[in-house]
């Protein structure tokens, strides 16, 4: 019965339904990522939809904070929700921390906001790419992936963050962190990177230019 109670005990804390994550509103949930963030020497990133939130303009960020007010119907603190997660941008220039970033080249072309949104949001991925901290690489829209994939957020070897349309999943369970590490360097073998990754970027800001 103590291990049963343990496990359910754990699986409770693994599986947060984001009516409860962002019952206060954004700013909460955004301080508690600044938060593992700083605590956090590397941070691994995929994200095969959007662009990701350490990389994101303020305009960019207002509309995916605005989309998940409106869809959790959660109190609107938008603009200490941006103002939060643009906070957390400020350890690409500082400290020891590292980011491998990956993202799908889907992400450079799914619309969020609007197409002027889009465009700032491409150019200051172009501006993110050569600064030392950071290792981008972008997955070409013709690789071939393992298998379907959410986005996922891996902080040093302690903790993955996962987000399902409900709820947050919080793996911590070293067996499983090594899995979603074997993922992740798949998925980097998959990228290009450097002048490469800025060509995909520049390929889809001209469209959007045009």
């Amino acid at each position: 019965m103590p291990d049963l109670i343990a496990t359910l005990r754990n699986v409770q804390a693994a599986y947060l339904e984001w009516r409860k994550v962002l019952g206060t509103g954004t700013k909460r949930r955004q301080h508690q990522i600044v938060k593992l963030a700083e605590q956090s020497r590397l941070m691994r990133i995929f994200q095969p939809n959007i662009i990701p939130g350490i990389l994101q303009t303020a305009e960019y960020a207002s509309a995916i904070l605005r989309w998940s007010i409106d869809f959790y119907r959660i109190p609107d603190d938008l603009d200490e929700g941006v103002a939060k997660r643009l906070e957390r941008q400020q350890l690409l220039y500082k400290g020891d921390h590292r980011f491998h970033i990956l993202i799908a080249e889907q992400a450079l072309r799914t619309t969020v906001g609007s197409n002027s949104v889009m465009v700032g949001q491409l150019d200051r991925l172009l501006a993110v790419i050569g600064l030392p901290r950071v290792l981008m690489g972008i997955i070409p829209s013709e690789a071939k992936l393992p298998m379907q994939i959410t986005n996922f957020v891996m902080f040093d070897e302690r903790l993955v963050l996962v987000e399902a349309v409900t709820a947050e999943l919080s793996v911590t369970q070293p067996k499983e962190i090594a899995l979603y590490g074997r993922l992740f360097t798949e998925l980097s073998g998959l990228a290009v990177a450097g002048d490469s990754a800025r060509a995909a970027i520049r390929r889809a800001l001209d469209a959007r230019e045009r």
